[in-house]
Formats: C-alpha cells, structure tokens, sequence
C-alpha cells in the first residue's frame, strides 16, 4: 500500500505511484553456493540457496503482494546459460531458495553438490 499524499493523486503501476517505478531498478545479488536436492513424490528438484544477506535484502524490499507462496520474478544466470524463473521463500531456514532446471545443469555440466556462481536479478 502507498502512503503520503500521492497516493490517491497518482495512478500506480503494482503498487507503487507511477513517478517512483524508475526509482525501483531490478536488485541483482551473485554469490556462490552448491546444487543441492529436494526429492518429491513424482521428481527430485534440483536448488541453490540465496545466501542470508542477500535473502534479508530481498525481503526488506517493499513490494506489493503477489500470489504463488511468496515467490519472485528474477533472471538467472549460472555460468553463460540464463533464465527466466522465480525464487521462493525457504521456511526452515528463511532464504530464498533458485530451483536450477535440468537443462541448465546439463548445459552447464553441473550436478547435485557442485558449487557454483550464481547471479539472481530480482524483477519485481
């Protein structure tokens, strides 16, 4: 929600008045981190963990409500193969957690335990 008195004034894109959305440029985190699994009943997905600092940036960032269990829009990249995925909030440990597509390791010949540099650029 906006406050302050633009906030009836202005029409807003998501939530935020149309006058701040060139203020608000995609936040870009890179860090290292290693492949890790989190088997399920039909398949295993294959993630890397946004570190602490990078995942309290992220939630600090006010933005407005989204469906999808808290997840976000963000471009990848790991290695020269970037994507287009979202990140989502990890309960047991508080980070945001990047699921890495089977295409992706297998471009990038990487698997389960590897370490690897990641770049996430937060979209919204």
């Amino acid at each position: 929600m906006v406050h302050g008195c633009y906030a009836s004034a202005v029409p807003s894109v998501l939530g935020y008045p149309r006058h701040y959305a060139h203020l608000m440029p995609p936040a870009t985190h890179t860090f290292t981190t290693a492949l890790w699994e989190m088997p399920t009943t039909a398949a295993a997905w294959v993630f890397v963990t946004v570190p602490t600092a990078a995942s309290e940036v992220i939630k600090s960032t006010p933005r407005p409500p989204r469906p999808g269990f808290g997840s976000l829009r963000v471009r990848a990249t790991i290695g020269d193969t970037t994507w287009a995925t979202s990140i989502f909030p990890d309960s047991k440990t508080g980070c945001y957690v990047l699921p890495v597509k089977k295409s992706v390791r297998v471009t990038e010949g990487i698997g389960l335990g590897d370490t690897v540099g990641v770049t996430v650029e937060v979209l919204e």
